[in-house]
């Protein structure tokens, strides 16, 4: 897998070609370059790139941009990407903080329904007795269990992910951003190529 990224030492280099910074942004969202959100397409190219490194992997971010955008690049691009992965960072963290508080309430409503199943079963054990009650039991054995399920879902698969995602957002908005000068004609962003890298925007 490393073999598709170029390395400067012990450092990676996640590369994105871009013929002008405009193209590394939303271009529907009108807040200044620094508070705008990422083009769909270049940030999953970069997520998708930080994945296939373990969390403790040095990255760096280049942009390769033509000559007359490299002032502009150095000054907003750093803080810009920073901002953009903090907030997902941000947005992850209050997502799996919801997750978690339902997964609580989700417990709580499950074991007390899962006890009524149970008491119902004991119950019906000194009432009635039987193929019918049998099966009637059973059902219920079943339908408590099943209340289970989400919560059980919650807190051993969906916070794991979340954690996961809030970890590999905060290594992107720490991690080094570099702008650097792009000497080859480059193509639309429309034009994206299927490659592993650099992406070509």
């Amino acid at each position: 897998m490393k073999k598709y990224y170029n390395s400067e030492g012990n450092t990676y280099l996640v590369e994105v070609k871009l013929s002008s910074i405009a193209q590394l942004f939303n271009s529907f969202d009108p807040s200044p370059f620094i508070e705008k959100d990422l083009d769909d397409e270049v940030e999953s190219y970069i997520v998708q790139s930080a994945k296939e490194f373990s969390l403790s992997t040095p990255l760096k971010l280049v942009f390769y941009l033509p000559c007359s955008e490299q002032y502009q690049a150095k000054q907003i691009l750093p803080e810009a990407i920073h901002n953009y992965f903090d907030y997902r960072r941000q947005n992850a963290e209050k997502e799996l903080r919801t997750i978690l508080r339902q997964g609580r309430t989700s417990l709580i409503v499950g074991l007390i329904f899962l006890f009524a199943c149970i008491s119902i079963n004991e119950l019906t054990n000194w009432l009635a007795n039987g193929p019918l009650t049998h099966i009637f039991q059973e059902g219920l054995a079943i339908i408590g269990w099943v209340a289970m399920w989400r919560p059980v879902e919650i807190f051993l698969y969906d916070w794991w992910t979340l954690n996961k995602n809030i970890k590999l957002y905060d290594k992107l908005s720490h991690m080094t951003i570099e702008a650097r000068q792009n000497k080859e004609e480059k193509p639309s962003i429309l034009s994206v190529k299927e490659e592993v890298s650099p992406v070509e925007v």
